[in-house]
């Protein structure tokens, strides 16, 4: 099911983006809940219809895993002009919605592999499977440093 992780995206023209979004999100718990507001409100606008809960959904599991595992020391631990330390990117194009999380950790990432899926946690990956049409991760290169974490969703045809 979680077979390849380290993948890229499909082909998607960068050119005919026909809207995209991102916000920076503090190293603390509460960013899930500022990240899923900005998603909500974005795909408002948008318009997305019948994927909205599911994008937002995997929004806020990517964002979680990002704080709980990649980034460095406890989130949510004051300190003086920390910088965000995730940031929330998605890009619309005419049929595929793409949310994109990028984080500072160079770790793959890696679905739990507890099979007790009435666990309060390490079901992440799994959820952001079921409902996102593909996922998978790259490495940043040149000045940023760190990985993206990206799922795909497929959206209706406007015709």
């Amino acid at each position: 099911m979680l077979k390849p992780l380290r993948q890229g995206l499909p082909p998607l023209d960068p050119a005919a983006v026909s809207d995209a979004a991102s916000c920076a999100l503090p190293a603390r718990y509460e960013a899930v809940r500022e990240a899923r507001s900005f998603t909500r409100k974005t795909l408002d606008q948008w318009d997305v219809g019948e994927r909205f809960d599911d994008i937002c959904l995997v929004v806020s599991e990517l964002v979680t895993n990002a704080l709980r595992h990649a980034v460095p020391g406890e989130p949510d631990r004051p300190t003086a002009s920390r910088a965000p330390a995730v940031r929330l990117h998605l890009m619309r194009w005419t049929e595929r919605l793409v949310c994109a999380v990028r984080d500072p950790s160079h770790d793959t990432p890696a679905p739990g592999d507890s099979g007790d899926f009435s666990a309060e946690s390490g079901r992440g990956l799994f959820l952001v499977d079921s409902f996102s049409d593909s996922w998978g991760w790259h490495p940043l290169a040149g000045t940023l440093s760190g990985k993206v974490v990206w799922a795909l969703f497929r959206l209706r045809s406007a015709e």
